[in-house]
Formats: structure tokens, C-alpha cells, sequence
């Protein structure tokens, strides 16, 4: 469409600036300032909140601690180099961040003594046991490389 055309496309501009040109201020700019909308955004649905809310049985007992003796274990294995990488690839041991991880396992052993139930404290006792006995193969088998 050109400048002289009389057709109305149904389309206006308004200008929503607070101020003028000159750079003063125009006094309609405070009515036409909109606020944002602020929306309750509520919890996904498949969440333990929401299955609570819903009557639905929920377990979270156990979850927390096992999941995370879980993850670190997994991870301290990674650092082994006794796991694949997520595409089968071989990873190289990581002596030094292995060590991290079960130190850090030892050190939630000890300062959750006497608050676990006794099945958290075997899957924590035999999660170190196999972990430091990796640790010690790997050690000895980058050791005899190195020879």
C-alpha cells in the first residue's frame, strides 16, 4: 500500500512512550504504562507435591539417600575408568578425582553415622567396599604400565 492510498488496513500505531520528542514527559504516559501479568505457574504435574495433592501414594522414604550413595558411586566408577562413556568410548582413569568422590563417601558414612537405617548403612558399607577395592586394582594396574 502507498502513503496515499485510502484503503484502512485495521492496523493503528500508538505511541506508548513516556516521553515527548522534546524529551519531556507526556501526561497520559503514566495511564498507558501496563504492568507485567504476574501468573502462578503451578508444579509439573508428575511432581510429589502434585501426588500428594491427588490422594496418589508416593514413596519418598529411601529415595533421597539411596540416589545419592547411587550417584556418586556411579560416578566414582567413571573415574575408575571401570564404566563406559555414554557412547561405549573408554575413559581413561582419573585417579585423583576417584579418590575425591570416595573420600566423600566415607566422610557421608561418618557423618550420618547412627542416622541411617540399617539397610542405607549396608548399601553405604558395601558401596565403599567395592569402590576402595577398584581403587586399589586400578592403582596397582596403572602401576605395572608403568613399569
Amino acid at each position: 500500500m502507498s502513503e496515499g492510498s485510502s484503503q484502512d488496513s485495521g492496523f493503528k500505531v500508538v505511541d506508548r512512550r513516556p516521553f515527548s520528542e522534546d524529551g519531556t514527559r507526556r501526561p497520559d504516559a503514566e495511564k498507558e504504562i501496563e504492568k507485567p501479568e504476574v501468573r502462578h505457574v503451578p508444579p509439573a504435574p508428575s511432581s510429589p507435591v502434585d501426588d500428594r495433592e491427588r490422594g496418589e501414594d508416593f514413596d519418598l522414604e529411601g529415595s533421597g539417600f539411596e540416589t545419592l550413595v547411587s550417584s556418586l558411586s556411579t560416578t566414582a566408577m567413571f573415574q575408575l575408568g571401570a564404566l563406559p562413556g555414554p557412547a561405549g568410548e573408554y575413559i581413561p582413569p582419573d585417579m585423583p578425582n576417584a579418590r575425591r568422590t570416595i573420600d566423600l563417601l566415607a566422610m557421608l558414612k561418618e557423618k550420618t553415622r547412627g542416622n541411617l537405617t540399617p539397610a542405607e548403612s549396608r548399601l553405604l558399607e558395601s558401596v565403599l567396599y567395592e569402590l576402595r577395592l577398584s581403587y586399589v586394582e586400578v592403582g596397582k594396574r596403572g602401576a605395572r604400565k608403568h613399569k
